[in-house]
């Protein structure tokens, strides 16, 4: 790390014992100033800020174990390596986001001529493992992801400018094992089987897929030449294609038979609601087999981590039309929101059952609570995930991200969905291959459904104990593709007096706010 002489912060001597060092140090660097400032305001809490600041500041211990940072007193802060005392700093003013960044920067240089460790490791680590050390006291769901990790996770949310394949590398090239339909791949008559030998002329042999995919990958409308050889074996060609906006596909007709539609959501992403509304679109414009012929529909939200909320909001409103989706709670009074659908509503008056496992997180519980609780929907599966947070993403300066867990999910009914998540109407935990023995449980105490509803929605957050043993009634299980829970949703769809006793809306319900 290149060493800076500061001047905004001065060093204090004491006596002999403290080397007495001119002062280092520039402006503050803004992606550790903002990025503080971010945890400072929005981070849930309640917090003690400059706590977690100093224990950032110690996190260069990680780097270079020969490293330590201790509190003197008058609340003086002592930089030791391998424990000869280096330099005394005055603690910065309360709260000062700018002042702790630079004191980390000014310890960091400090350091640097004496510490191999930390010369090497450069200002992005010491960045991560700032934010890491402090986001270690906050949640498991506030992280820092620095630049690199930042790219791919922003092209999973909004999409990037690619080509459109699904690719598998080998020793020799890359073999295209799917086509996105409408991309730019596919356009060019790419399909699976081909080979693809070099990108741009850069030779795809023993690179691996994060590799190809940065090769791939560029701004959209860019251009990117493949030399590819089909399957057939035929002789290798170079093609010219045109980068385009990609979304991977998150809604799919995954099944339609007997006048039932199954539709999986994966995701939650820019093109999720529009993907489903032409899938909709597209039952309705065939009478033969549409919407007008369609006896029931299942959305199945297993597998279903989350992703953007307001797409998750979108979605609901095509089954809703109108009320209330979730609601949100936190410290910054910022996170006090209300999302409400807006229609107008697909599928009206089509029954609806949604499946969930413990696999479905976040937005997808959002979805599946809205449904519930406004009495569109019986939920079929096991407890949900119970990652009932919001986080707000911070971009910065160096490219990277910080995602802070700033408020908390409400469902319609008012319950706190975090540890807590969703309960299906029908249970299917301890019954894979048995769907007759889900409908048995119901048919031994037809009021269990409702009346378990009724102590999920009325648990308080607080109440950890209580909403854990409510957890037990149906554990979360991984049912991510097997045929049982659609299994009971077909013979639920098969009866509709059952289906509609089982419906639950939250006429009776509790809120749970804090």
């Amino acid at each position: 790390m290149p060493r800076k002489r500061v001047s905004s912060l001065l060093l204090l001597c004491l006596g002999l014992a403290w080397p007495c060092l001119a002062a280092a140090a520039a402006l503050p660097d803004p992606s550790l100033t903002i990025g503080l400032a971010a945890i400072r305001d929005r981070a849930l809490g309640p917090m003690d800020f400059d706590t977690l600041a100093f224990d950032g500041l110690r996190a260069l211990g990680r780097i270079d174990p020969a490293v330590a940072v201790l509190r003197e007193g008058g609340g003086r802060i002592g930089l030791f390596y391998k424990n000869q005392p280096l330099a005394l700093f005055p603690p910065p003013p309360a709260n000062d986001a700018a002042g702790w960044a630079l004191l980390i920067q000014a310890a960091a240089q400090d350091v640097d001529p004496l510490s191999p460790p930390l010369h090497a490791a450069g200002l992005e680590r010491v960045r991560t493992q700032v934010f890491n050390a402090i986001l270690s006291h906050l949640d498991r769901f506030s992280r820092y992801a620095p630049p690199g990790e930042a790219i791919r996770r922003r092209q999973a949310r909004d999409g990037f400018g690619g080509i459109g394949v699904q690719c598998r590398p080998t020793a020799s090239d890359v073999t295209l094992v799917g086509v996105l339909p409408g991309a730019p791949a596919d356009k060019a008559r790419l399909q699976a089987g081909d080979h693809i030998l070099a990108v741009d002329g850069t030779p795809l042999a023993g690179l691996d897929a994060d590799q190809v995919s940065a090769l791939m990958r560029g701004p959209v409308h860019s251009p990117v030449a493949l030399t590819v050889r089909s399957g057939d074996g035929a002789q290798a060609r170079v093609i010219t294609l045109t980068r385009d906006h990609i979304l991977p596909p998150t809604a799919t007709l995954s099944d339609w038979q007997d006048g039932i539609a199954t539709i999986a959501l994966t995701g939650f992403s820019e093109g999720t609601d529009a993907e489903l509304a032409a899938i909709l679109d597209d039952l309705a414009r065939h009478p033969g087999s549409g919407l007008k012929m369609t006896r029931g529909l299942i959305l199945d939200l297993r597998g279903n981590s989350g992703g953007l909320l307001d797409h998750a909001v979108a979605v609901a409103s095509l089954f809703l039309g109108q009320g209330r989706v979730t609601s949100t709670r936190g410290r910054n009074p910022a996170s006090l929101q209300t999302w409400n659908a807006q229609g107008p509503a697909r599928a009206q008056g089509l029954p609806l059952v949604v499946l969930v496992d413990g696999t479905s997180a976040s937005a997808a519980e959002i979805l599946a609570s809205a449904l519930q609780d406004s009495g569109r929907a019986v939920l079929v599966g096991t407890n949900s995930y119970g990652k009932g947070t919001v986080q707000y993403l911070q971009p910065l300066p160096n490219g990277g991200e910080l995602a802070l867990t700033w408020s908390r999910y409400y469902s319609p009914s008012g319950y706190a969905l975090h540890g807590l998540g969703v309960l299906p109407q029908v249970c299917t935990a301890g019954a894979l291959n048995h769907p007759e023995r889900a409908l048995d449980r119901i048919a031994a105490d037809p009021e269990a459904p409702r009346r378990l509803l009724a102590g999920w929605r009325s648990s308080r957050l607080e109440e950890t104990g209580a909403r854990r043993a409510l957890r037990r009634q149906c554990p979360a299980e991984n049912h991510a593709g097997d045929p049982t829970d659609p299994q009971v949703a077909r013979r639920l769809l098969d009866d509709p007096a059952l289906y509609r006793r089982l419906l639950a809306p939250d006429t009776a319900a509790t809120p749970s706010f804090p």
